[in-house]
């Protein structure tokens, strides 16, 4: 069974930064899919609000997308040697605060960040980050 594990998180102040990683377990080489096969998706919960896609990364790390309010900001990548996925995340704000949650996204589903929610294959736990003023 895959499981997906996010860690980097914590309490920062505003204007810090953070790196969050993802890494899983259990694909097998009986597996039709592994890790490098699918895309990766970061997204966000801030309490009382609904979780939305933060960044994405294709499955080759070649094409990546995000949210209005990360651009410029964060920075989406994937180490296929580690099959890790990273989320480095510069001039945090409190806005930032939430909990982040590191996703399969399968081949074939476009890479809309609004959209891709209902397509995701395995999801994290979460990792909170929490910016202070």
């Amino acid at each position: 069974q895959v499981q997906v594990m996010e860690s980097g998180g914590g309490l920062v102040q505003a204007g810090g930064s953070l790196r969050l990683s993802c890494t899983t377990s259990g694909f097998s080489s009986d597996d039709l899919l592994s890790f490098s096969d699918y895309a990766w998706a970061w997204f966000r919960q801030a309490p009382g609000k609904e979780r939305e896609g933060v960044a994405c990364i294709s499955w080759s790390g070649g094409t990546t997308f995000y949210a209005d309010s990360v651009k410029g900001r964060f920075t989406v990548s994937r180490d296929t040697a580690k099959d890790t996925v990273y989320l480095e995340m510069n001039n945090l704000t409190p806005e930032d605060t939430g909990m982040y949650y590191c996703a399969a996204v399968p081949p074939g589903t476009p890479l809309l960040l609004a959209k891709m929610e209902v397509d995701i294959k395995y999801w994290g736990q979460g990792t909170q980050v929490t910016v202070s003023s």
